[in-house]
């Protein structure tokens, strides 16, 4: 008997990828988020209609993306609420992946219940500590997280904006205790913020943690001199002035390769490391039509070396000591300099980032 015929996907979004080592489920390439769907916050945001949020989700899922971010402070839980209705509506919820956020035993309580109601759904998918209030301690914190997820209500645990160290003290305590432990990251990663690139990467590796960078496209600064006068999301206090130096290299080899200088700026990070999975909003459809479109753009390693002379990145100490003063840190033992002056060693390469590929 012949095997079933596995039929190509519309798009690379259709090729699903394992969301991490620790978490045995597969998701679509890209994460939408849904910050922009509702008008609690339109002068920051710019408007999206529940018509329009309606037509992204349409495409998005026709073109084979499963995976969704929201949270409760999402446009005053107005973004929690149109995707509910369209989950209903279309009754698509088991077909989809989604993220939320909570802290503190009552809070992640309530957080959760007023969550499941408003998304009409019996369970989270990937529940998000949306970030370390430095208030809660982790005993309290992985004990209740678990709860939920043996109690049917969430499935896989994420963490978002907290120091590394806590999540490996998070992580270690769930592991010692037979908790489930925090499966993905999510924080600010993109080709001109790559402070991620000191501690969280190594260590969501060490960890077995997928990665859901969040400003991978600049926050809509990345653009081509003839539009930089033009500003991207009206938050100045998220923006560091080297949107402008890094969008010119993007644009030279967007320009050599014929594509849109935010499709570049994806597949960077794409390019850099595993397990990444960048939460890409949009007000407009042809904004998610082309992030998906990225998916097929390979870049060179000189590419990714052009871009990174943008400007000067220091991955401070004691990365820069171990690597001999590059600008990335050891990712494993043949990158560091004092060990390898004792002789010549051939080491297992670290695993590589999954590349472009329409291919059966």
């Amino acid at each position: 008997m012949a095997p079933p015929t596995v039929r190509l996907p519309k798009s690379l979004l259709g090729r699903h990828r394992l969301l991490a080592p620790t978490a045995g489920v597969f998701v679509s390439p890209i994460c939408l988020g849904t910050m922009n769907f509702g008008s609690v916050m339109n002068d920051s945001l710019g408007e999206c209609t529940k018509e329009t949020a309606f037509e992204i989700l349409d495409y998005f899922y026709k073109q084979g993306g499963n995976f969704l971010d929201t949270a409760s402070s999402y446009q005053g839980e107005e973004s929690e609420k149109w995707l509910g209705e369209w989950l209903s509506k279309t009754g698509r919820r088991d077909e989809f992946q989604s993220n939320f956020g909570g802290n503190g035993s009552k809070s992640l309580h309530l957080s959760v219940e007023a969550s499941l109601k408003k998304l009409q759904t019996t369970y989270i998918d990937l529940l998000y500590l949306h970030f370390w209030d430095m208030t809660t301690d982790i005993p309290e914190i992985m004990q209740s997280l678990n709860h939920l997820v043996s109690s049917g209500k969430v499935l896989y645990l994420g963490i978002s904006d907290t120091p590394a160290w806590i999540v490996v003290k998070c992580n270690e305590y769930a592991r010692q205790h037979g908790l489930r432990q925090f499966s993905v990251y999510q924080g600010r990663w993109s080709a001109a913020d790559r402070d991620f690139e000191r501690d969280i990467i190594p260590m969501c590796r060490a960890e077995g943690m997928g990665l859901a960078p969040w400003g991978t496209l600049g926050r809509g600064l990345f653009k081509p001199k003839d539009q930089i006068k033009v500003g991207g999301r009206n938050m100045p206090s998220m923006n560091n002035g080297r949107e402008v130096l890094v969008s010119e290299k993007l644009e030279e080899i967007a320009n050599d390769k014929g594509a849109p200088i935010t499709s570049v700026a994806l597949a960077y990070v794409l390019h850099k490391s595993p397990y990444v999975f960048p939460i890409l909003g949009g007000r407009k459809l042809d904004h998610v039509r082309g992030n998906i479109e990225a998916l097929g753009l390979r870049l060179t390693s000189q590419d990714i070396e052009d871009i990174e002379t943008a400007y000067p990145f220091d991955v401070g100490f004691p990365h820069n000591f171990l690597s001999g003063n590059t600008n990335r840190g050891p990712r494993g033992p043949g990158d560091v300099r004092t060990a390898n002056v004792r002789g010549l060693f051939d080491y297992v390469d670290d695993i590589h980032p999954i590349l472009p590929s329409l291919e059966d």
